[in-house]
């Protein structure tokens, strides 16, 4: 955030400035709402929550050396030098004051949403576009109401564009995280079964995310996935220019020559655009990478990169943790760490990577996917049919619903299956099963916090480098 007076945050926000002693011209560049992430001179947002009240924790922040803080409610004191701005609610923060700040930037802004994929095709464009601009990007996957105007706080003037993910669960959602962002390009991944819950279809989930076009100025581009049978019946229902990324060649963007080095577990490939053609290395692990390259490439060629600054940025791709992440380690241990989240399409393509590696025995730690309502058991046994058809050598489901994916990988004839109610039980099994030149998945919805199995594995398997040290002589 530049540096921003704190007299202007209290009018973005319509509040009340109170305190005494209050520096003059007092400026914060930072808004903060964890007090264990709370730097000197940051301004602390108490946000209320279903347990707790950030309110209660004011005198920390301010303790820790924060400028000043939000408040709902009337100080019996105020601390003299810090700056209290009062409002009524303290949750509507965010929103105002990120409004507030993005009317200040006059830089394209790029939108990316969709089922599966989101964060990937985030950071795959943003290191593409950093090739030739100064890239403001969405930190780790904050894309939901309180993420996506934290995010838009930390613009800085030297920005030139900014790529913004956004999330939802519910209808209305993408609505206003677009209305805040006023996107020059929009970019949906794909439309899949995460929150049918909520939407009941995958008709409603696409009437969702379509409400991202109604903020976006008329000639401003949608980039979609033309694979998908949802996406790829849009461009006579569009009323804007339409852009399709896809492996197959009716697709604007799509590739041919697709294979994998063995070696470096590099996936090479040669793009087509509607301008030319050339070769790309993608530094990831997954056919389905494919997908957000082109988009990447998509939204360059929009800006103007050419294909050499194209080629050079997916190169520089790196995933945002717990995306798929490859930790290797002694006895050629791979983990693939998907642990971030799962429905039922990132569940497919993650088993087809783990059937992909260059391991002998291949392993599937999988856990509960969240919100899918009704359909849940019949998704999550579909689950365990593909890691038949993908010849895993051994599952291990964990979690309640997780037992649909047991059930299914056994009737599959997946050679071992293991089920488990619970992490806890799972450890000791995951431990014995563990073995040299094994590939090992883990994959879950958040709410069943997977990266805690990544972290058991890290400490049951020796470190690599440590392993590949030359012994000391006696």
């Amino acid at each position: 955030m530049e540096p921003s007076a704190i007299s202007a945050i209290q009018k973005a926000v319509h509040g009340t400035l109170l305190g005494r002693d209050i520096p003059d011209g007092l400026t914060v560049t930072r808004v903060c709402y964890d007090t264990r992430e709370l730097e000197p001179g940051d301004l602390f947002l108490p946000l209320p929550g279903e347990h707790v009240d950030g309110h209660a924790f004011i005198g920390r922040a301010l303790d820790a050396g924060a400028a000043g803080t939000f408040t709902m409610r009337e100080e019996p004191e105020f601390r003299p030098g810090k700056a209290y701005v009062k409002v009524p609610d303290t949750a509507k923060v965010p929103r105002l004051l990120a409004q507030w700040y993005r009317s200040q930037f006059r830089i394209p802004f790029v939108a990316v949403t969709g089922s599966v994929g989101k964060t990937t095709t985030k950071d795959m464009i943003s290191a593409v576009l950093s090739q030739r601009f100064s890239v403001h990007k969405t930190p780790r996957n904050h894309n939901n109401d309180l993420g996506v105007p934290m995010a838009l706080l930390e613009l800085e003037r030297g920005h030139e564009i900014s790529v913004i993910e956004m999330g939802m669960n519910h209808a209305g959602e993408i609505d206003d995280l677009a209305d805040l962002v006023r996107p020059q390009v929009g970019v949906i991944t794909n439309i899949g079964d995460a929150h049918i819950e909520n939407l009941g279809s995958r008709e409603g989930i696409l009437a969702a995310k379509m409400e991202l076009f109604g903020h976006m100025a008329p000639d401003a581009p949608a980039i979609l996935n033309g694979d998908d049978e949802l996406l790829g019946a849009l461009r006579d229902r569009l009323e804007r220019p339409v852009i399709y990324c896809g492996v197959s060649p009716h697709n604007d963007y799509y590739v041919t020559d697709l294979n994998r080095d063995l070696v470096t577990d590099d996936l090479h490939c040669v793009i087509h655009t509607p301008k030319e053609a050339f070769p790309v290395v993608i530094p990831a692990l997954g056919d389905y990478m494919v997908y957000p390259v082109l988009m990447a490439a998509a939204v360059a060629e929009h800006f103007g990169l050419t294909a050499q600054e194209i080629a050079q940025g997916i190169l520089r791709y790196a995933p945002t943790k717990m995306r798929m992440n490859v930790v290797d380690r002694g006895m050629q241990v791979r983990i693939l760490d998907d642990a971030y989240n799962a429905n039922p399409q990132s569940m497919r393509a993650g088993l087809q990577t783990l059937a992909s590696a260059q391991r002998e025995y291949k392993m599937a730690i999988l856990g509960d996917m969240l919100e899918l309502g009704s359909m849940g058991p019949s998704l999550h046994a579909a689950v365990g049919q593909v890691a038949g058809e993908c010849n895993i050598s051994c599952l291990v489901a964990i979690g309640p619903l997780a037992q649909h994916i047991a059930k299914a990988a056994d009737a599959a004839q997946v050679p071992e299956v293991y089920w488990f109610a619970t992490k806890e039980e799972a450890l000791p099994a995951i431990a014995r099963l563990v073995k040299p030149n094994t590939a090992i998945l883990v994959k879950a919805s958040r709410g069943m916090h997977f990266e805690d199995v990544v972290n058991y594995l890290v400490s049951i398997t020796p470190d690599q480098t440590a392993q590949a040290a030359p012994k000391k002589e006696a």
